[in-house]
């Protein structure tokens, strides 16, 4: 049957039940159930005809019927009038059916069964239903008959049946059924049940509930009936701690309401809404709760007190305006509700208005009280004070409601700041925290009392209560106190952990992130700690402390100018007593560390900052700290180590012991050093007993004594002062060690000398630091001094084992090597100026520099090499030694070492000057054998710098008694042009020379004299003197020859240079010279062609002289015409040019444009001339672009190329290499056009090109390069993408060795910013140029990553070791002036006020043969450098050169610096 026929079927049945024929119907339905027997409908219809027909037989069928009708009634119709009219008919149903029973003979056991289901079915109805129906009544009649027919013992079966709903009858069986079994619990559960259900809590549901928790101990039930009597009662814990019990073992709707109610009365709200919400849960389960639900909805809308709790929800969300409307609306439906008055009094209250109209209609409220009080208190001090006002109605609400912990919260605060009764705040606080364990605030004031009152117990108990119910990211008041407990107490990896914890809690609090800085910073994690107080910095700039703990840390990591910044940064706000004493330490720090250095000007300046401006602003503040006053007397102290006429500062008034009205005082060295002596007096005023005080005194005095050795009274008293005082530090520490040493050293100077005192110092400052390697050291200098050396040596070498970088250990053995006549003294002295710069060290090494460049007779031995040109020995010591005049500036000696040292490096302005400030020393002096030497020396250098008129004044102050003074005097009377004298001079010089040898050159000199007056056959008879000697010299007989080819005197040229050349070969210079006599004399001889022949000799035996080169080049086409190739030679020096950059803005008439016009006049049919033309138009329109002119030679790439083309037809052999010119002469237009900016005609060449030969790698590249320029261009110089990146790597890739090509690619990545990409590319060109043995390309690739290492340098320093070693490579390689820029410009951004960049900078622009661009540079920043030292006097020096030079733009550039400072 389908599905159509059952349908047609049960709609047969319908019309049948309808017309009232139950037969008809029945046979339709049994119809269907042949096909579907649980079909719904047919059982349905079944049970209704059944019914109507009264057949016994269809009972069964009607019961099933009626039970799918109810659960269709609760399941899909819910509708209340039905389920009831279904509840009774199934009852009826089923009465009827057990009457059957009965009447049969049937087994008891199946009729209990049946009235079991009975009343479990019937029981479950009535739980949707009223109490009072007709199907309660049937239920009590099935629960009779059960309990007749089931056995007198009990067991399960008592169990199953559902006892009876009437409380009478109920409650009877129920008493009945307890009275026969009193071990049974059933009974007690269903009356308990009963009782919980009505609300009947009077002794006999007590007692049920006892006798329940008695036999089941565990049970659910009985909780949640103890529960709830305990919320009628008040116990609201209990009834809390019950109800939680049994909703556990038990779930019930009535439980959940009664543990909502009873969290709410206790004011733990979320756990209300909890409750609520399970049972609201439970409900929704419950489809006849679900119907009342949604009836009673609507109802809820207008009741008041749901009304006032809506509006103090909009309170709680802060919509206030909300909040007020419904207030409103509230009050004037229920003028009189204390809720709607309440709620109107907080809503005035949260806009900021003091009034609270609270109705006394509601006295026994304790929230109201509170409200009220809270008022009062909020309202000013003056309230808080009145005890009749906020105390009393506090007071009031918490007798009312004891369990509203706020009201203890602000009794609290009420004892705590009002009452100052902290015992009685405390215990508010705990009663306020035990009633909500959420009262961040009570529970934080709680813990922060009992801390104050030293009671850390109860602090840490709150805290650990806290902490162990705390989740992740909550808690953090409790996180932090403990965190500070911890740091308190020292244990900081707790503390640590604790504060990390709360900070998860709250990651924007930066007093906790300061905290957290304290922790590490007492941990020693100082970078940890200086991120922490960084980030507290960042959340809240204003915060000091942050930045002092910032700076301090930098302080103590030595980062001293960082922390100088921070310090700054607080006092430039306020005047904070630690930020400037720190400030103080830090510039006193960075003044000593410019002290080691001999930079003695910087360190003045900061010992000014300190006095002046620091530590004076601290010591008004705070002159009651003992601290301020010895770090003032540090600072002062500090100054005995600069030089002199350095140590000038100028200090407050009353620093300086005067009235302090008067005007600061500038104080120079002595009055410095007596200024800290006061102030380590006014500090042992305060602090007496501190024995570091007497030392640093002890010191001050020593330093007075050093400083007054000439005065024969003063140094023994400060000598005697500062031994009293070191004295008196060891009776108060004996400890430590520095005081025994300093005493040591006090009793060796000048004026105790007690010797024996300072060996017992030494000693016993040994004994008590065993690893002491300044006693050590001081031991042995006491010994040397004595003559004791080897005792001497003992000591140095253990101070040597000790700390190997000490240098006044290494001084020792130096000079002990010295004594000895060691050969390592050179070695170890030049060690000491390694270590660091000591006086001593300096002084000594510059001694043994100098001494071994005056010994010319060892300049061939391997000692020599390894001492002077290996170690760099003169570079070092003039260094060294210009450090040591810069601090002692009144030893004579060590200026003319540096002089000496200066000439050496050809510093010809450094050497006079340091040869003049030795001569003014010694003028003073009354060493007359020195100053004649340094008058001879400072004549010298006069002379060199071409001042010829001084140099005569200053050789004439000399005795003229050396060889030297009177040679010099001589030089400087001809070159002034007083050849008489000079004349005169030479015949003096020539009776005092001592040599052959040194008479040869006195006789040439003059020889040269004589023929410059005209006296021709004096000259001969002179420099014929000079050959007859036995030690003739080279220059005589060149001269002689000279002499012999100018009078066309082939005889005495000859036999001139027959003895010339008996002397040896020659170096240097002198080849070209002997070379081109030589060539002359075959000349005047008329021996043409051996002209040729002899420089071709001389070239095959130099081949890398380009003297002898140019020489050839010049005599072949003059002497031997036959093989000079015009063409080839003109093309080849226009080709030189280009390379060496002649163009005509240098020379007009000598450049490579016009060599190259002459060479196309010349061959206007071969191409290679008409190449060479077309780059020497691209370096003239370069040069003009360089210069800011307009280029004159512009659109002629193309017409060249077209020239070279049609002149490149050649025959096969050659094609080759027109095919290579061809493809050179393509890339010249293109990069011409390039520099015109004519892109798009490049742009369509090489397209062309490209069209004919697609495979051709370098036009591919030129394409590029065009592309990439337009690219550029066009979008204003954006990044280029990506792909257009690989585009550029591809095509260069394809042209492996073009050099040219690696640069370019890099040049574009450095314009993108992709610098390290750019590295890459030079280093690839760099190994290319290797490979292929190009020293010049490989010195442009090292120069050109020097260059691009050295832009990012001038911003940070990075990229530093980069530009130095490309530029040591270019040394190596070459002595290259770009590469020696390069190292001055990093050494002036790294150290722009270093002495180190004077010098190389200066040593580029003085020195000669330095191409003007480079000179033009280093001018520039020599001048920054000059104006940032305000060194007036270098500065007229470097413009006097520049004015020399025509360096107008350096004038300029002088005049913008001026106006802008």
């Amino acid at each position: 049957m389908s599905n159509k026929e059952v349908k047609a079927a049960l709609k047969s049945a319908r019309e049948a039940i309808k017309n009232k024929e139950f037969k008809e119907a029945l046979k339709h339905c049994k119809t269907v159930l042949k096909i579907e027997k649980n079909n719904y409908n047919a059982w349905v219809f079944i049970g209704l005809s059944a019914s109507e027909l009264d057949q016994p037989d269809q009972s069964q069928a009607q019961l099933l019927a009626w039970q799918i009708v109810l659960h269709m009634c609760v399941f899909y119709v819910f509708n209340t009038c039905e389920y009831v009219y279904v509840c009774e008919q199934l009852a009826r149903v089923w009465l009827q059916l057990i009457q059957l029973k009965e009447e049969e003979p049937v087994d008891k056991k199946e009729l209990v069964q049946l009235l079991q289901k009975m009343t479990q079915l019937l029981s479950d109805c009535l739980k949707e239903v009223e109490q009072d129906s007709e199907t309660q009544q049937h239920l009590i009649t099935a629960f009779e008959k059960a309990l007749v027919l089931i056995d007198p013992v009990p067991g399960e079966d008592h169990k199953k049946v559902s006892l009876p709903q009437e409380e009478a009858r109920m409650t009877a069986a129920c008493q009945s059924m307890i009275s026969l079994y009193p071990n049974q619990s059933y009974p007690l559960e269903v009356l308990c049940h009963h009782y919980l259900k009505t609300g009947n809590f009077n002794e006999e549901a007590v007692s049920s509930f006892s006798r329940l928790m008695d036999l089941v101990p565990d049970s659910g039930l009985g909780h949640l009936c103890l529960g709830t009597k305990a919320l009628l009662e008040g116990r609201y814990k209990d009834a809390i701690d019950d109800l939680t019990q049994g909703l556990k073992k038990m779930s019930s709707t009535t439980g959940w309401y009664s543990l909502a109610e009873a969290q709410f009365k206790i004011y733990r709200y979320a756990d209300s809404a909890t409750s609520c919400s399970q049972g609201t849960f439970n409900c929704v389960h419950s489809r006849h709760h679900q119907y009342l639900i949604k009836k009673r909805i609507p109802e809820a809308e207008k009741d008041p007190v749901l009304l006032a709790l809506k509006g103090r929800a909009y309170l709680n969300k802060g919509q206030t305006d909300q909040a007020l409307k419904v207030s409103s609306e509230l009050v004037a439906s229920n003028p009189n509700l204390a809720q709607g008055l309440a709620l109107k009094g907080l809503v005035h209250f949260a806009k900021g208005e003091k009034q609270l109209p609270i109705c006394m209609a509601s006295p026994d409220c304790g929230e109201y009280f509170f409200l009220l009080g809270q008022l009062y208190w909020d309202m000013g001090e003056e309230t808080r004070k009145d005890r009749s006002k906020a105390h009393t109605h506090l007071l009031k609400a918490a007798k009312l409601d004891p369990h509203l912990g706020c009201v203890f919260r602000y009794l609290g605060h009420y004892y705590r700041d009002i009452a100052k009764d902290y015992g009685r705040a405390q215990g508010c606080y705990k009663k306020a925290f035990q009633l909500d364990s959420e009262d961040v605030e009570s529970g934080a004031a709680s813990v922060d009392l009992s801390m104050g009152q030293g009671d850390m117990d109860t602090a840490l108990a709150i805290l650990q209560s806290v902490l162990e119910k705390a989740t992740p990211g909550s808690a953090k008041w409790a996180w932090m106190r403990r965190g500070l407990y911890y740091l308190k107490v020292g244990e900081n990896q707790q503390a640590i952990a604790d504060l990390q914890a709360a900070l998860r809690a709250d990651p924007e609090d930066w007093v906790c992130w300061e905290c957290l800085g304290e922790a590490y910073l007492n941990r020693r994690s100082f970078t940890a700690a200086l991120k922490a107080f960084g980030k507290a910095h960042q959340l809240q700039p204003c915060s000091i402390y942050s930045v002092y703990q910032a700076a301090a840390i930098k302080q103590t990591l030595g980062k001293f100018k960082e922390a100088v910044a921070e310090y700054l940064l607080i006092t430039a706000k306020q005047d904070y007593v630690p930020a400037l004493k720190g400030l103080g330490e830090c510039q006193l720090s960075l003044a000593k560390s410019l002290m080691q250095d001999c930079r003695d000007g910087g360190a003045t300046d900061l010992i000014q900052q300190i006095l002046y401006f620091v530590i004076s602003r601290a010591v008004q503040l705070r002159p009651d700290l003992s601290c301020l006053w010895k770090l003032l007397g540090d600072a002062c102290t500090a100054v005995s180590t600069v030089s002199p006429n350095r140590a000038t500062v100028i200090v407050p008034a009353l620093l300086a012991g005067l009235d302090a009205n008067t005007e600061n005082q500038m104080l120079n060295q002595a009055q410095t050093l007596k200024v800290g002596e006061r102030c380590y007096a006014h500090a042992l005023k305060l602090m007496p007993e501190v024995a570091s005080l007497w030392y640093d005194l002890g010191l001050n005095y020593y330093h007075q004594a050093s400083l007054t050795q000439n005065d024969q009274n003063s140094p023994a008293m400060d000598i005697e002062k500062a031994q009293q005082c070191l004295k008196k530090a060891i009776m108060m520490d004996s400890s430590n060690h520095s005081y025994w040493n300093a005493l040591g050293v006090v009793s060796m100077n000048k004026g105790l000398e007690n010797y024996a005192l300072a060996q017992h110092c030494f000693i016993k400052s040994i004994q008590v630091e065993p690893n002491n390697v300044v006693a050590w050291t001081n031991l042995g200098s006491l010994y040397l001094k004595k003559e004791n050396i080897e005792l001497a040596h003992e000591a140095f070498k253990i101070a040597q084992s000790l700390e190997p970088l000490y240098v006044n250990c290494w001084i020792g053995q130096a000079l002990i090597a010295e004594r000895v006549g060691s050969y390592d003294t050179m070695d170890l002295f030049r060690h000491t100026t390694e270590l660091s710069t000591h006086m001593e060290g300096v002084k000594g090494y510059a001694f043994w520099v100098c001494s071994t460049l005056l010994d010319k007779s060892n300049r061939d031995s391997e000692l020599y090499r390894y001492n002077i040109v290996q170690m760099n020995a003169i570079s070092a010591a003039q260094v060294a030694l210009s450090k040591y005049t810069e601090r002692i500036q009144s030893d004579p000696d060590a200026f003319i070492m540096l002089g000496y040292l200066n000439e050496h490096l050809q510093l010809k302005r450094q050497a006079l000057q340091a040869y003049q400030r030795a001569v003014e020393l010694l003028q003073s002096m009354s060493s007359s054998e020195e100053l004649a030497f340094s008058l001879g020396s400072y004549g010298r250098a006069l002379c060199t710098s071409g001042q010829w008129e001084e140099a005569v004044h200053v050789y004439n102050s000399t005795p003229l008694q050396e060889l030297s003074d009177l040679v010099g005097l001589a030089l400087a009377y001809c070159k002034a042009g007083l050849i008489s004298e000079s004349i005169s001079a030479y015949e003096r010089a020539l009776a005092v020379a001592s040599s052959e040898k040194e008479k040869a050159y006195v006789l040439t000199a003059l020889a040269l004299l004589q023929h410059q007056q005209g006296n021709l056959d004096s000259a001969k008879t002179l420099l014929f003197k000079c050959s007859m000697l036995k030690e003739p010299i080279s220059e005589s007989l060149v001269c002689l020859c000279a002499l012999g080819l100018a009078h066309r005197d082939a005889t005495l040229a000859a036999a001139a240079l027959t003895e010339l050349l008996k002397q040896g070969s020659a170096s240097g210079s002198a080849i070209e010279q002997r070379c081109l006599l030589t060539c002359t004399l075959l000349a005047v001889q008329g021996n043409f062609s051996a002209v040729p022949r002899e420089v071709s000799r001389a070239v095959h035996s130099n081949p890398g002289n380009a003297s002898l080169w140019a020489l050839l080049s010049r005599v072949v086409p003059q002497y031997y015409p036959r093989k000079a190739n015009v063409r080839l030679a003109l093309l080849y020096s226009g080709v030189n040019q280009l390379a060496s950059g002649r163009h005509s803005g240098e020379d007009s008439k000598k450049n490579a444009l016009k060599t190259m016009q002459r060479a196309v006049l010349l061959c206007p049919d071969d191409p290679a001339t008409w190449a060479g033309l077309m780059a020497a138009c691209y370096t003239e329109n370069t040069s003009c672009y360089l210069s800011g002119s307009a280029p004159r030679r512009q659109a002629l790439q193309q017409t060249l190329m077209s020239v070279v083309s049609e002149k490149g037809i050649v025959d096969e052999i050659e094609r080759p290499l027109a095919q290579a010119l061809e493809g050179w002469v393509l890339q010249q237009a293109v990069t011409g056009l390039m520099l015109e900016g004519q892109l798009e005609q490049a742009e369509v060449l090489c397209t062309q090109v490209l069209n004919v030969s697609p495979e051709h790698a370098a036009v591919m590249l030129s394409l590029r390069q065009v592309q990439c320029q337009r690219l550029l261009m066009t979008d204003g110089g954006t990044v280029l993408p990506e792909p257009v990146l690989e585009q550029l790597s591809s095509a260069v890739m394809m042209n492996p060795t073009n050099l040219g090509a690696w640069h370019w690619l890099a040049e574009v990545y450095r314009s993108q910013g992709l610098l390290v990409q750019a590295v890459m590319a030079y280093r690839q060109s760099l190994q290319l140029a290797s490979q292929l043995g190009m020293h010049s390309c490989q010195v442009a690739s090292l120069l050109r990553l020097a260059l691009l290492a050295l832009g990012p340098c001038m911003v940070r320093n990075d990229w530093k070791d980069l530009v130095l070693e490309a530029t040591t490579e270019v040394l190596k390689l070459d002595s290259s002036p770009v590469a020696l820029l390069f190292q001055a410009l990093l050494q002036f951004v790294t150290k722009m006020a270093a002495r180190e960049t004077r010098r190389l900078l200066e040593r580029l622009v003085y020195i000669q043969d330095i191409p003007a661009t480079v000179v033009q540079v280093a001018s520039w920043y020599l001048l920054r450098h000059l104006h940032a030292k305000n060194d007036e006097e270098l500065m007229k020096v470097l413009l006097q050169h520049a004015k020399m030079n025509r360096d107008e733009r350096l004038l300029e550039f002088h005049s913008v610096l001026n106006s802008s400072s």
